[in-house]
């Protein structure tokens, strides 16, 4: 009899420390995960900084007087890739540069010549591309983040977090500038990081009494 109750609390001991043994190993492979899922943010957002750092050189060709628009984008720039930042602080650059970028996409809208760039248009066309790439980057991030901070924060888990050397993770977002900062979409249809959706059509000319005369275009 006390053969069969020495077995059993031995087959207990061991499923509990399989058990352990599980959890454990599951807190580090969601800190790999988060960890993974952020250097692919990390690609991305330098892929963004480059492309936007081309359209600068592009668009200065031709609007060199734009300096105002132009400085601003580039100390955005600047900012966003300064080393060191959380997921937090990185998302409030990109936001900040986002918002830059809406002023640049207004001043290459003035200048027809620019526009029609072979150049412009591909730079215009990759970084839709890499802001939907980033978007994509930052859904998968944030689900692994939310996954990992669970584990943490929930009983059994939580008590071997700290063993297991893994935390709290930032997600990636910036709180209160990135929900309001548009984004300059060059004509990408499915929008990117801190995307808005475009402005209304104005009304038609003579639709009823209130309507405003036309403007003409600014020089």
């Amino acid at each position: 009899m006390g053969m069969v109750v020495g077995l059993v609390v031995l087959v207990v001991v061991v499923l509990a420390v399989v058990a352990l043994v599980g959890m454990y190993n599951g807190l580090v492979r969601l800190r790999n995960r988060v960890q993974e899922a952020w250097a692919q943010v990390d690609v991305e957002l330098k892929r963004r900084h480059d492309l936007i750092g081309n359209l600068v050189e592009t668009v200065k060709g031709y609007a060199a007087h734009e300096a105002g628009t132009l400085q601003a984008v580039t100390a955005a720039r600047t900012a966003a890739m300064t080393p060191g930042q959380s997921p937090a602080q990185a998302a409030e650059s990109e936001a900040a540069l986002s918002q830059a970028l809406v002023r640049l996409n207004a001043v290459s809208e003035a200048y027809p010549d620019l526009k029609a760039n072979q150049g412009f248009l591909a730079l215009q066309t990759e970084l839709s591309s890499t802001e939907d790439r980033i978007a994509s980057a930052r859904r998968y991030y944030n689900a692994t983040v939310r996954e990992l901070n669970t584990k943490v924060d929930t009983i059994p888990t939580s008590f071997l977090a700290g063993p297991a050397g893994v935390s709290r993770m930032e997600y990636f977002e910036a709180e209160g500038l990135e929900r309001q900062a548009p984004q300059v979409s060059f004509g990408s249809s499915s929008g990117g990081y801190g995307a808005v959706p475009p402005p209304a059509a104005p009304p038609s000319v003579g639709s009823g009494p209130q309507d405003a005369p036309p403007t003409s275009p600014q020089a």
